[in-house]
């Protein structure tokens, strides 16, 4: 495509070269600039794009957008504008020839419940008879293709590049996880969505927003700015939701679990064994049965349904797309089995999604609730105390481990979870001694993940439930620079599977 057709109505301050060449691709790694390439110098959270300029040209860009004055570059198109990110996103577009025009695309923000909102949605659609790319934090998959996520929401040159490769495969319908630095960074800004879901939100993130409210703005101007009137689906049971509503009105289609909504739960059910509810409203009445547990995992359903039924899909096939999702990976997946303790994993990583997931599993106690969790390194220090606090009043036993420390030093990372639970004065720590806080429940450090799990695992009987938190679906951990394998799940049956033979278990 022409540099000239590509750029035609985009914000530009000033121009220099040939607009006639014609651009093979668009990068904004200069490591990926090829022959023909129109590179974009970002500037990023850790990098600034405008240094990589001269190597995007070495390795043959023919064209460069910049925001900073520079000199011209002999044989190369200079185009500067104000924001390169929001170019990019108007570059990707045009240059993909606006894929998300071509498909339904549903968008879905807040801090917790995205991923499973994309699961049950992806089978709902799929017992519509709708073909259903998703993109999301656990991968990106449509068609038989599954493709690792780097970010839950790709950049925008990006995210226009797979939603083309998803139209061209057939794909009619995209179910899209949208995260607020992708808001908050422009990548989803050329998009053109036909629904956005708001979850909830609660305390995450704050490193990069600074507030709540901040971060609440971020969310908001997605689903009143980028989302069309009648298709905005809102929690009504969440604070935040709440202030949405009050600004879009009546337009806005509203789930409730506790009130009366334009779509809510009549009855409901909820067992180790699953969930069953009655769903109403939008003219449409129907039942619904789950493997999944819990009351926040029925608020997911309530939101899936509430989607799909905006979207015209029968009550029939929303109760068969529920079914047949039978576990969602790492979120409060169980991975033991009879005779075993009762184990789960979970992608909690917040206060509220650990809280969330204590509290839900407390339901169904009969023993001990133990908790293995951590906090992730280079990360959002405000949320690591509160954790410490809810494991801690909300678990028999505790124990406080690593996560993905990063460039951190793990233990200092366990000192800010620490303070949450001795009122901050931080104690000097034997792992191998239990100590109690106080309100008498047990808590204790393992510095070391894969021990932590084994150490809870000897602790539990059959009665007993293990929370193993903070990384759920990931199967590695970052330590340093260095990324190794390591599954909460996959470590968890080698220790059960090590104890077995030890006892002599066939």
């Amino acid at each position: 495509m022409r540099i000239s057709d590509l750029t035609a109505g985009m914000d530009i301050l000033t121009s220099q070269g040939d607009m006639t060449i014609d651009v093979s691709d668009i990068c904004y790694d200069s490591g990926r600039c090829t022959g023909g390439s129109l590179f974009v110098a970002v500037p990023g959270l850790r990098y600034d794009g405008h240094d990589f300029i001269d190597d995007a040209v070495r390795r043959g860009a023919v064209c460069v957008v910049h925001e900073r004055d520079r000199a011209p570059m002999q044989g190369v198109t200079s185009i500067r504008v104000r924001d390169c990110r929001r170019a990019m996103g108007w570059l990707g577009k045009r240059f993909f020839g606006n894929p998300s025009g071509e498909l339904c695309l549903i968008g879905i923000t807040g801090t917790n419940g995205k991923t499973t909102v994309s699961y049950l949605l992806e089978s709902i659609l799929g017992e519509a008879g709708h073909a259903t790319g998703v993109i999301g934090t656990i991968n990106y998959r449509y068609g038989g293709q599954v493709l690792p996520a780097l970010n839950t929401t790709p950049e925008s040159v990006d995210l226009h590049r797979v939603l083309r490769d998803m139209a061209d495969a057939g794909v009619t319908h995209v179910v899209m996880e949208v995260s607020s630095h992708a808001i908050d960074l422009n990548r989803v800004d050329d998009c053109d969505f036909d629904m956005g879901i708001f979850t909830n939100l609660t305390s995450e993130h704050l490193d990069y927003h600074g507030s709540m409210e901040n971060y609440f703005a971020v969310k908001r101007r997605f689903i009143e700015e980028l989302i069309p009137p009648g298709k905005q689906v809102i929690n009504g049971d969440d604070p935040w939701g709440m202030r949405i509503i009050e600004t879009v009105g009546s337009q806005a289609v509203v789930f409730s679990l506790e009130r009366t909504a334009d779509v809510s739960v009549a009855a409901s059910s909820l067992s180790m064994q699953g969930i069953w509810a009655g769903i109403r409203g939008s003219g449409a009445a129907f039942d619904v049965a789950s493997s999944m547990i819990g009351r926040f995992n029925l608020a997911n359903i309530l939101t899936a349904a509430t989607a799909a039924l905006s979207l015209g899909i029968s009550g029939g096939h929303i109760a068969d797309g529920i079914e047949k999702v039978r576990t969602i990976p790492g979120r409060l997946e169980r991975v033991t089995g009879p005779g075993e303790p009762v184990v789960f994993v979970d992608y909690a990583h917040t206060e509220d999604a650990l809280k969330r997931a204590l509290e839900n599993l407390a339901a169904f106690r009969e023993g001990k609730i133990i908790t293995v969790f951590g906090c992730g390194g280079d990360r959002d220090r405000t949320k690591r105390a509160p954790m410490g606090r809810v494991a801690t009043e909300l678990s028999d036993i505790a124990i406080i481990t690593s996560d993905n420390p990063r460039t951190e030093d793990p233990l200092a990372i366990i000192d800010d979870i620490m303070a949450g639970i001795t009122d901050g004065a931080v104690e000097r720590y034997d792992a191998r001694r239990l100590y109690e806080n106080r309100n008498g429940r047990g808590y204790t450090v393992m510095p070391d993940r894969r021990e932590a799990i084994e150490l809870a695992l000897s602790m539990a009987v059959p009665s007993d439930i293990v929370l193993i938190a903070g990384k759920g679906h990931e199967d590695y951990q970052i330590l340093g620079s260095r990324r190794v394998s390591f599954d909460d799940r996959v470590v968890t049956r080698e220790a059960l599977a090590r104890r077995k033979a030890e006892e002599g278990e066939p």
